[in-house]
C-alpha cells in the first residue's frame, strides 16, 4: 500500500507510534499544483501535480545535550515508514549535541481540521481566468503585441504532529501570474506579475492594457549615462528589496556584530530611527489576502529558525514600527542568546507608509525622474551595510514634467535597503505585489510605490 492512499494525519500518528527517540516531530506536506503557459498568444501547456513529502525530526537525549536528526523523503510508502523514523533517530544518535536545543513545543491546541483531507487545487482554479485570457490574447494580436508567461497555482496542506502533543494543521494557497508583452520585433518588452490565492482577483485584461501602454512608451528610445536619479520604485521592486532586508534581519547575527543591524560597540540597533517616514514593516500571518502559517513549521534548522520551534505559534510583528526598528527575527534559541523577544520569521511581508497616491499619481508629480518596472538578478555586495547590486529589467522610463516620455536603457544598481527606507522621500498607496525576484521562496507581499531622490544607477546594463 502507498502512503499516498493513506491520510496525512494517519501517517504522522503511525511516525509517532514507531518513533523510539527522547522527542519526534512529524510534518507531512500535501502538495498540489496546477500551470497554464503561453507564448505568443496562445496557450502552450498546462498540467496538475501532486505529491507528498515527509520529514522526520528525531532528539536524543545525552549527557552533554540534546541531538537532533532530521530526514526527509518524497513519495514514501507505508512499508517505508520505519526505515524513515530509524534513519532519523540514526542520525541524531551520530551527531553532536544541537546548538539551538530546547524542549519541544506544548500547549497549543489541536486545529480542528488536523483529521480532514487535504485540500487540493485542480485546473478548475483557471475556470474564469483562462477564458478571459483568451480574450486579452485576442486585443493584444489586435494591438500588435505578443504575450508569453505562465499562471501557477499551489496549494499545500501542512500536517504537524509531535511526541509531546501537537496535532497542527496549515493550508496553504499560492498563486502566481507574470505576463510579459512583446513588440513583434522583440526589440521592446514590458512584464507584469500579480500574487493571488485562487486567480479571482486578476484581470488578464487590465493587465494587457497596462502593458501596452509600457510597449507604447518604448517607442521612444533615450540614452542615459549612469548616475544618482530621483527614482520611481514600484512595488514589486521594493517588495524585492524588503524581503532581502527581511532575511538579513537575524537578531543573533546582529548582537554578534555581523549585520547593518548591528550597533557599534556592541548590541543590535533595536530603537534607532531609520528614516523620517513614518514606515512601518510588518507581518501578519492573519493578514487579508495575505494569511500564512500562523506557527512555526520548520523542516530544518540553520540561520533563523529551528526544528526545536516547530508548532510554536506565531503572531503579528512590526520588524520597523512608524520609522524605528522595533524587531529582529529569532528562535527561542537565539532569543535565549542575545536577551532580544522572541520573533520568528512569517511567511508574509507588509510595508505601510501612510500614502494614498498610486504610481500613476506619483508619476503625475514627478519633475523629472526614472520610473522602474522591476529588478533582477540581486546579491549582496556588503552584509555590514547591506549593500545590494542588482540589474533593472523589462523598461526604465523617463519622466519629464509628470509624463512618461521614453524608454532608457537598463542599469546596474547599488543600493542598501535600509538606506533607501532612511532616504525614501514618498510613499506611495499599499497594494499587493508580487516580488519577481524572489518569487520561487516568497510571494506573500504588499508595497507601497517609493520615491527616493537619488536612486543610486552605478553602471549602465545591456540587459532587456
Amino acid at each position: 500500500m502507498s502512503a499516498r492512499t493513506t491520510k496525512p494525519h494517519e501517517i504522522v500518528e503511525r511516525v509517532l507510534e514507531l518513533s523510539r527517540a527522547d522527542g519526534c516531530v512529524v510534518i507531512a506536506d500535501e502538495q498540489s499544483t496546477a500551470n497554464l503557459r503561453w507564448a505568443g498568444n496562445a496557450l502552450t501547456t498546462n498540467g496538475v501535480t501532486r505529491g507528498r513529502t515527509l520529514t522526520v525530526v528525531a532528539t536524543v537525549d545525552g549527557r552533554e545535550g540534546t541531538a537532533s536528526g532530521v530526514v526527509s523523503r518524497s513519495a514514501v510508502t507505508a512499508g517505508e515508514l520505519e526505515s524513515l523514523v530509524r534513519a532519523a533517530e540514526a542520525a541524531a544518535r551520530g551527531a553532536g549535541p544541537a546548538e539551538d536545543a530546547q524542549p519541544l513545543v506544548t500547549g497549543v491546541p489541536v486545529s480542528p481540521d488536523f483529521t480532514d483531507a487535504p485540500a487540493e487545487t485542480s485546473s478548475a482554479v483557471f475556470a474564469e481566468f483562462a477564458p478571459a485570457l483568451g480574450e486579452a490574447f485576442a486585443r493584444a494580436r489586435a494591438g500588435g503585441r505578443e504575450l508569453y508567461g505562465f499562471a501557477n497555482h499551489e496549494l499545500t496542506s501542512t500536517y504537524l504532529g509531535t511526541s509531546t502533543g501537537l496535532r497542527l494543521r496549515h493550508d496553504q494557497p499560492t498563486g502566481t501570474l507574470e505576463l510579459n508583452a512583446k513588440s513583434p520585433d522583440r526589440t521592446r518588452s514590458a512584464w507584469a506579475g500579480r500574487s493571488t490565492r485562487d486567480f479571482k482577483d486578476v484581470d488578464p485584461a487590465a493587465l494587457d492594457a497596462e502593458l501596452a501602454v509600457r510597449l507604447g512608451w518604448a517607442e521612444r528610445r533615450v540614452e542615459l549615462p549612469a548616475g544618482r536619479y530621483e527614482t520611481l520604485l514600484p512595488p514589486t521592486a521594493v517588495a524585492d528589496l524588503l524581503i532581502y532586508q527581511l532575511w538579513s534581519a537575524s537578531g543573533r547575527d546582529a548582537a554578534e556584530g555581523r549585520t547593518v543591524f548591528s550597533q557599534p560597540g556592541g548590541g543590535t540597533r533595536l530603537g534607532d530611527r531609520l528614516g523620517e517616514l513614518p514606515l512601518t514593516l510588518r507581518s501578519d500571518p492573519h493578514e487579508p489576502g495575505l494569511e500564512s502559517a500562523p506557527f512555526v513549521i520548520a523542516h530544518s534548522s540553520g540561520g533563523d529558525q529551528s526544528v526545536f520551534d516547530n508548532g510554536l505559534p506565531v503572531a503579528a510583528t512590526d520588524w520597523v514600527r512608524a520609522g524605528e526598528l522595533h524587531r529582529l527575527t529569532t528562535t527561542r534559541h537565539s532569543a535565549g542568546l542575545t536577551g532580544l523577544p522572541v520573533a520568528p520569521a512569517i511567511d508574509n511581508l507588509v510595508l505601510d507608509g501612510g500614502g494614498e497616491r498610486s504610481l500613476t499619481e506619483m508619476v503625475a508629480g514627478t519633475r523629472r525622474g526614472l520610473l522602474l518596472t522591476c529588478l533582477w538578478y540581486i546579491r549582496e555586495v556588503d552584509p555590514a551595510t547591506l549593500l545590494l547590486t542588482g540589474l533593472t529589467r523589462d523598461g526604465v522610463y523617463l519622466v519629464e514634467d509628470g509624463e512618461v516620455v521614453g524608454e532608457v536603457n537598463n542599469f546596474r544598481f547599488n543600493e542598501s535597503p535600509v538606506d533607501l527606507l532612511g532616504r525614501a522621500a514618498e510613499a506611495g498607496r499599499t497594494e499587493k505585489t508580487l516580488p519577481r525576484e524572489w518569487s520561487d521562496w516568497f510571494t506573500r507581499a504588499a508595497m507601497p510605490a517609493l520615491r527616493v531622490p537619488d536612486f543610486n544607477m552605478s553602471s549602465v546594463s545591456q540587459g532587456v
